[in-house]
């Protein structure tokens, strides 16, 4: 028998084994790597998400939260891991920005990781402290104009997705701004509420008490979309800067090479887990909409974003420090 026929051969034999393992699956717990501290955002979304889909798939998730590095901790672990559909990795805006950021990476983002789905969106919004002239965005604008570089305005951290639409904004605006950045997007709603900040640019969760308590006011929204929690603020987009449309979001990855129907099955779990009533109420306490997209499309989407990400930083000299 020739060497040609003998692969053929290993091949036909190896294939039911390999198609029992992806018919089967899951067998056994699957294991979510987050790449950010228990308690955040993306935690909430992959626990909250997690325990419907181990309704739906008849196995434990188990959350593991691998922090540090910029996100790079979680995302080696899931590459370490075996690539048979039981690992993988929750993770955000890292997937774009840390390649233009982070010149020794061991690995490429793009063709080291599939996505498979995203959990939800994090709107964001354009918010000012309570003594602050402006009353609507088109009024902060026209102030800032005014007097450049003397509006000072806070995101959560350095080079996340909140500074990098602030840039956006910014440049779209024609307006300059004093960057200040927070380690988390509850440090700068507490310095808006005490007055320190002018302006934040943060999630929709971390302006809400400070909103509430009457020492902050809201001004825009970030997504294409306006927020149902928000429903009389307008978004940039209808603000005279069409197309405007930048989240903080989270979503779940797969390791190159983990079998594509194990992806769009877990694909369609995360697809019934973000559009259970359940857990879109808990989850729009948090600020969240949900999404639940298939690989598909969140590779589009993901393609359009890095551009935007990547574009930004280059231009406005963005990083890390």
């Amino acid at each position: 028998m020739t060497l040609g026929r003998r692969a053929a051969l290993g091949l036909v034999l190896a294939s039911p084994a390999l198609a029992q393992g992806v018919e089967d699956w899951p067998n056994r717990p699957i294991r979510l790597i987050v790449a950010f501290a228990a308690g955040g955002a993306a935690d909430t979304a992959a626990r909250t998400c997690g325990q419907k889909m181990a309704e739906i798939l008849g196995q434990s998730v188990i959350i593991e939260n691998r922090t540090g590095g910029n996100a790079v901790i979680a995302a080696n672990a899931t590459l370490q891991s075996p690539r048979d559909g039981y690992t993988f990795l929750v993770d955000a805006a890292n997937q774009l920005t840390n390649p233009p950021l982070m010149k020794d990476l061991s690995f490429d983002y793009r063709t080291a990781f599939v996505p498979v789905s995203q959990f939800c969106l994090f709107p964001q919004v354009i918010a000012v402290k309570r003594d602050f002239p402006a009353r609507t965005i088109q009024e902060f604008i026209a102030i800032a104009r005014e007097k450049p570089n003397s509006i000072s305005y806070g995101t959560p951290p350095a080079a996340g997705m909140a500074h990098l639409a602030g840039e956006v904004f910014q440049r779209r605006a024609g307006i300059r701004l004093v960057h200040t950045p927070y380690r988390g997007g509850a440090d700068a709603a507490r310095d808006i509420a005490a007055g320190v900040l002018d302006a934040v640019l943060i999630t929709t969760s971390s302006i809400r008490p400070p909103v509430q308590a009457g020492q902050a006011r809201i001004l825009a929204v970030t997504s294409l979309q306006r927020v149902p929690t928000l429903p009389d603020v307008p978004t940039l987009a209808e603000s005279g800067f069409p197309g405007y449309d930048m989240n903080d979001w989270n979503g779940v990855f797969a390791a190159a090479g983990t079998p594509l129907p194990i992806i769009e099955k877990l694909a369609s779990a995360i697809a019934k887990a973000t559009a259970d009533p359940g857990v879109r109420q808990r989850m729009d306490a948090a600020g969240a909409i949900m999404v639940g997209n298939r690989p598909a499309e969140f590779r589009a989407w993901l393609a359009t974003q890095r551009e935007i990400c990547e574009q930004v930083i280059r231009e406005a000299g963005i990083t890390l420090g």
